[in-house]
């Protein structure tokens, strides 16, 4: 039996519907799902579907939360209160120790400061602590020379910018996001999840691989101490659990910036939208300069962690390179492990959003995104 088709597209969008009905009907009976995008700030697609599923149901979306993030950090630097080309150490003084005293904000930002992990690994509650993750991370040595390369700083990256966001104004990150971007906006977009909000929460249910996937990732390089096992923490006894950590109410509750947020797709296309475009009468988060700062691209190539092309602005994936060459230059976003997407393109005004509840193989933007967003994209340059 199919799966209903829950939510509206406006006039020109009916396409986007289509698509996404094709492909839930080739998924299994528990799909469940969300797609939401604005233009030019006014929504046009709201979609979603799946067995105990709402338009209001929220999901562990990873790393798209490095997304809200550093869009406080773009604020931020935008009202100058941070400086890009300032030392870290300005701002954190412990961070110099070990050789990073001239990394500056901006190499942080793009994933070139070598501090991807720790030689002993965290405990899993110690990743649910931003500011402990920054704590310790401030007496590691890079794991290459900060500035001649750059790895994804997976589960530390909005720690250690969010220690910078707390030297810098005496408040969180969570804090600063929750004031200036959340509450306005009253974005379904949380770092920190108020308990009230709880029974809205859809826990992330895992997903094995087909034989074909599980034989690709049986292929790939191993061992105990590699950057890739030390930046995913998988290189210590009791391993990195990623469907656990979204699962975690401590997780939920603290929000850690790198991967613990929890989101509707509705939260994650607002918060982009309200970046680039007028929204309800306010003028953009982001000034033009700001926004086209941090979609350019600062490290591109060979990512030393993932061992794959990749490309980063500041703190968001570039993600017309090398996801959807399609999208305009200096489209900026990011993906979650478990399948999410979310990311605004200025120059068409498109702001997409997209969740799903199980979590899919092998991990990152889910495969059907490169599907969504062509149609979603398609119709937003002919409205």
């Amino acid at each position: 039996m199919a799966l209903e088709i829950h939510g509206t597209v406006a006039e020109g969008f009916e396409a986007v519907r289509a698509e996404f009905a094709a492909f839930v009907a080739q998924e299994r009976p528990d799909y469940e799902g969300q797609l939401c995008a604005h233009v030019h700030g006014r929504r046009v697609v709201d979609l979603w579907t799946g067995p105990g599923a709402e338009a209001d149901s929220l999901y562990g979306v990873f790393s798209s939360t490095k997304g809200a993030a550093h869009l406080v950090v773009a604020l931020l630097v935008q009202d100058g209160v941070l400086e890009l080309d300032r030392e870290v150490a300005y701002y954190w003084p412990e961070f110099a120790a070990e050789g990073k005293g001239a990394v500056t904000l901006r190499e942080l930002l793009a994933h070139r400061a070598g501090v991807v992990g720790l030689d002993a690994g965290f405990t899993e509650e110690e990743l649910a602590d931003d500011r402990v993750i920054a704590e310790r991370l401030a007496g590691q040595r890079p794991f290459w020379r900060p500035g001649t390369a750059f790895g994804y700083h997976g589960f530390v990256i909005g720690a250690l910018t969010g220690e910078v966001v707390r030297r810098a104004t005496g408040r969180t990150l969570q804090q600063v996001y929750e004031d200036r971007i959340r509450a306005p906006y009253g974005l379904d977009f949380h770092l920190g999840l108020p308990q009230a909000l709880e029974p809205r929460f859809r826990s992330v249910q895992p997903m094995l691989p087909t034989p074909e996937q599980q034989a690709e990732l049986d292929a790939m390089p191993r061992g105990p101490h590699t950057l890739a096992s030390i930046a995913f923490n998988t290189h210590v006894p009791e391993p990195m659990d990623l469907v656990g950590h979204a699962n975690s109410r401590t997780v939920r509750a603290k929000g850690p910036a790198s991967a613990g947020g929890v989101a509707a797709a509705r939260g994650l296309a607002g918060m982009y939208a309200a970046a680039i475009s007028e929204v309800d009468g306010r003028p953009p988060l982001l000034k033009p300069d700001t926004v086209a700062e941090v979609g350019q691209i600062h490290s591109t190539g060979y990512d030393l962690v993932s061992r794959t092309h990749k490309s980063f602005g500041l703190g968001f994936a570039a993600v017309s390179d090398p996801w959807y060459p399609f999208l305009g230059a200096g489209a900026f976003g990011h993906a979650g492990a478990g399948g999410s997407q979310a990311f605004a393109d200025p120059r068409s005004g498109l702001a997409y959003g997209y969740t799903r509840r199980r979590y899919a193989f092998p991990g990152g933007a889910a495969p059907e995104n490169d599907r969504l967003v062509k149609v979603v994209h398609e119709a937003a340059l002919a409205s």
